[in-house]
């Protein structure tokens, strides 16, 4: 079975490189279909009057679906292949961008968004194990890199051109899904031409099993950088659902655009995040990421409690730029130290912790901003993720500490016994 697979991935056209960068667009089209529809969520409650508390629910069902599919297909790849789930996800992905393009109401929204977090869930570890396995053996990060960037790129890309062509093209609630489904319909050309990286495995149906799991030896690096997780998902949650309203609340502008261009600065300063600590060590990238972060939505928190534009589009800045970072650095703590068979499985878990934070407090906050107001809400929220960070930087700050201490004991009981040995 493995040398046939290998055979047929012979004949296939796509070198190793070429495919290593396909995956890389693979994500960022995942992710700009994911971020498109956000300047568009106060259209839509133009159009059908549905509450923020709706809008929050409707984005929400987009990470309750890719979770489902993470949980249960997440690991598939490792058996079945990449490239199988990656086009069926693909084809999936397209067919919720029809959804959207029929919608004639809220709970149309919701089934869309739902296919579409199922196939994003499904097509997620197949995308980030692929990366990894086709990575240059001489730049052992670089998987890591490109996944950071394409996801905050992505996120930047569809918020950004979804809001100018709703300002400014006609059609505004179905040109955005036309080009992405264009876009996905290229790139699943592409993965049929891509070698296959995993050379597949027994176990395919056990795999589909519901369950979360974390190497062993991984748990203490998992432990840390879940805070950080957390910390940096919701913040993109936040943006995604309820930034276009904030953002006409604090900065007085009413225009799709601006809406747009917020997220744009939060994920495109992310994007420059990943790109420039890519060859620092992960851990040191860890730390500078939940430092920025913090300090940014220091910034933001002061900018929206103010209503002062410049500190909230500063700080969203810097925050974006911590949020690439932080991402960079949870995934490259993990990702070098995971056997081939365990990657799909390990990524998979991640993101289900990722989009957790992605949703559920999302969900919180447009359930507060009802009872307690959009200004309130989102200064309470600030707040939370600068805990979130320091707790990130103390835990840091500890395990240094500790392996310090045991190098020191170790050189201390190693001089010992050679100065008894010496008598």
């Amino acid at each position: 079975m493995t040398s046939s697979r290998h055979t047929s991935s012979k004949r296939r056209a796509l070198p190793r490189t070429a495919a290593f960068w396909l995956l890389g667009s693979i994500q960022l089209f995942l992710l700009a279909a994911a971020s498109a529809p956000s300047p568009l969520y106060p259209v839509y409650q133009a159009q059908w009057g549905f509450s923020a508390t709706a809008v929050t629910v409707v984005f929400a069902l987009y990470a309750f679906g890719l979770l489902g599919a993470l949980l249960v297909v997440g690991a598939l790849s490792d058996h079945i292949g990449r490239r199988p789930v990656l086009v069926i996800s693909m084809i999936v992905e397209a067919g919720s961008m029809v959804i959207f393009i029929e919608a004639h109401g809220l709970a149309w929204l919701m089934a869309a968004r739902v296919v579409q977090g199922l196939a994003t869930g499904a097509a997620t570890g197949a995308v980030t194990a692929g990366l990894v396995d086709l990575q240059p053996k001489h730049s052992p990060r670089l998987g890591a890199t490109v996944n950071g960037v394409a996801t905050t790129l992505g996120l930047a890309a569809g918020a950004l051109g979804s809001g100018l062509l709703v300002q400014f093209a006609p059609a505004p609630t179905t040109l955005i899904y036309v080009l992405i489904i264009a876009a996905f319909a290229i790139t699943t050309v592409g993965v049929v031409l891509m070698p296959e990286t995993a050379a597949g495995r027994p176990g395919a149906l056990a795999s589909l099993r519901p369950r979360v799991s974390v190497p062993h030896r991984l748990r203490p690096h998992f432990l840390i950088s879940t805070p950080s997780l957390i910390a940096l998902w919701a913040l993109g949650g936040f943006h995604l659902s309820l930034g276009p309203a904030l953002t006409t609340a604090v900065l007085h502008v009413h225009n799709h655009v601006a809406a747009g261009i917020v997220i744009s600065i939060l994920t495109a300063s992310g994007a420059l995040g990943s790109f420039t600590l890519r060859n620092q060590q992960p851990r040191r990238v860890l730390h500078i990421g939940s430092l920025v972060l913090g300090a940014g939505m220091i910034i933001t928190l002061i900018g929206v409690a103010a209503t002062v534009p410049a500190a909230y589009l500063i700080g969203t800045a810097i925050a974006g730029y911590g949020y690439g970072a932080s991402f960079l650095g949870a995934f490259g703590t993990l990702a070098p130290h995971a056997a081939p068979e365990e990657r799909a499985s390990l990524f998979s878990t991640i993101y289900v912790v990722s989009y957790l934070a992605f949703s559920l407090p999302a969900i919180a906050a447009g359930i507060a901003s009802s009872a307690f107001g959009l200004r309130s809400t989102a200064i309470g929220y600030a707040a939370a993720l600068i805990a979130l960070s320091a707790a990130v930087l103390l835990a840091l700050t500890t395990q240094r500490r500790r392996e310090a201490s045991q190098l020191r004991q170790e050189a201390e009981l190693a001089e010992s016994m050679a100065v008894a040995s010496q008598r």
